[in-house]
């Protein structure tokens, strides 16, 4: 189940010469310190680095990356102290089913007129990462290689991006998805072989029915009602035509979807807005309650979209936070794009030079009992990334990504629901809305704040993926 996000969990694999323990047996002691004494701790701030020692025999190898998988590691970081001949490590590189990086990397930032044999012999780990790394892809293993020294400015960018990324995919490998409802009827861009969708990216999903959902908000307890209505209160611009009830009501509805997240250990879900209509003891619609859920990392999409939720979910863990949107109108003029929802967005990026407002919907989207309320949350100004997982051909799974710009822009007092505008960056909007198209981009998508394209990029890789830039 979704929770705080924690810091990418790294299996560090250094290898060295065995040759070396009996011509220079202090280096692998001398490489060893320098590496917990300035690579681990450059390391420290962005993962969980799991080293215990160097190793350079082949069954030391294999039991070091053993330790790794049984310590449920993300990936797999692989440096050379100095040089290792590429077949003893080969067998288990292999074998492994952890993401590999290969980081080349040493002591040494510049080769002088002072430069000697003894500063050769402790800084000669690059030929050993081509050794390997050569055989690697002989061999079919994937990787990643990356060269930078741990002092280059954003030098460990591209190693704390693959970190991301491949935590980001061992999570959604074991993330379990919830379907309130059915999706929604003839749309096609999300439909999905829910085996496929299990045997391929790995996540588990469950039907959530709308009865349960309305017999939770009817036992809701009235104190935790009353608090939440009271936060409510305090947390955001409540329009003056709101009543006591409207709040309550509203507040049951968060209980009970929390109720079910809970429950069901749930990472992300969908709901289809009609399904609740069908149940004439249907309160209210749980807008506000997923516009939170996301605040709190669930991952969401509308209308019944499994694979837009995990998605969503996706990108929360590569950069988050992330929410779940839709281009509704296109701006011609300001070369952007009208991004909205019926009523969820990620009220943790909402702008903060005001509060968010709390409205009730001018008309109903279903048949409900009372009021649907919606926070109408316009997002932060600054970069950001628009992202997509969806289906290509043969069922090969890709995603899209696009760096944009949103705009200082909402909320309008005549939108009441979320609403916010991208720029392209770039481009002209008519060539990327074709561009997204032709590249199968879905109607349903989910954006971040930043750059999160190489984390995006890196995430496809590790899901042999097709990855689409627009």
């Amino acid at each position: 189940m979704s929770g705080p996000r924690n810091k990418p969990r790294v299996g560090l694999l250094a290898l060295t010469l065995e040759l070396y323990e009996s011509l220079l047996p202090d280096l692998r002691w001398q490489r060893e310190r320098w590496l917990r004494e300035k690579v681990l701790p450059a390391l420290a701030a962005e993962a969980d680095v799991q080293f215990d020692r160097a190793v350079f025999r082949r069954e030391d190898i294999q039991a070091a990356v053993a330790a790794f998988e049984s310590a449920g590691v993300d990936c797999l970081l692989v440096i050379c102290l100095t040089y290792s001949p590429s077949q003893l490590a080969l067998g288990s590189l292999a074998a492994t089913r952890l993401p590999i990086v290969l980081w080349n990397v040493q002591e040494l930032l510049s080769v002088g007129s002072d430069f000697d044999g003894a500063k050769m012999v402790t800084n000669h780990g690059v030929h050993g990462t081509q050794d390997l790394a050569s055989v690697l892809v002989r061999s079919g293993v994937p990787l990643e290689y990356v060269t930078s020294h741990p002092n280059d400015r954003g030098g460990l960018a591209p190693l704390v991006d693959f970190f991301i990324a491949a935590a980001a995919v061992a999570g959604l490998r074991r993330a379990r998805l919830g379907l309130l409802g059915y999706p929604f009827p003839g749309m096609g861009d999300f439909a999905v072989d829910t085996t496929h969708l299990a045997a391929t990216l790995g996540c588990q999903w469950t039907s959530l029915s709308v009865e349960d959902y309305v017999l939770r908000s009817a036992a809701a307890p009235a104190e935790a009602v009353r608090r939440l209505a009271q936060e409510y209160r305090r947390l955001y611009d409540v329009a003056g035509d709101l009543t006591g009830e409207d709040l309550e009501a509203t507040a049951r509805a968060e209980l009970a979807l929390r109720g079910l997240v809970t429950d069901h250990r749930l990472d992300a879900l969908s709901y289809q807005f009609m399904a609740f209509g069908e149940d004439e003891r249907t309160e209210t619609l749980p807008f506000v309650a997923a516009s939170r859920l996301m605040a709190d990392g669930v991952g969401f999409a509308g209308e019944g979209d499994l694979v837009g939720a995990a998605g969503t979910w996706l990108l929360e863990r590569v950069q988050g936070p992330a929410s779940f949107s839709e281009v509704f109108t296109i701006d011609f003029a300001g070369n952007g794009l009208l991004m909205s929802h019926m009523g969820e967005a990620n009220v943790a990026m909402a702008r903060d030079d005001r509060k968010v407002p709390l409205v009730a919907r001018p008309f109903p989207i279903t048949r409900t009992r009372g009021r649907q309320l919606a926070l109408v949350t316009s997002f932060e100004p600054g970069p950001a990334t628009l992202a997509a997982l969806v289906q290509g051909p043969a069922q090969r799974w890709r995603l899209i990504a696009s760096r944009m710009r949103i705009a200082d822009y909402g909320p309008l007092e005549n939108m009441p629901v979320p609403h916010f505008k991208l720029v392209v960056e770039g481009k002209d909007v008519r060539d990327w809305l074709t561009a997204y198209a032709k590249s199968g981009g879905p109607h349903h998508n989910a954006v971040c704040f930043g750059d999160a394209t190489a984390r995006v990029r890196a995430a496809a890789r590790l899901l042999d993926a097709d990855y689409f830039e627009v």
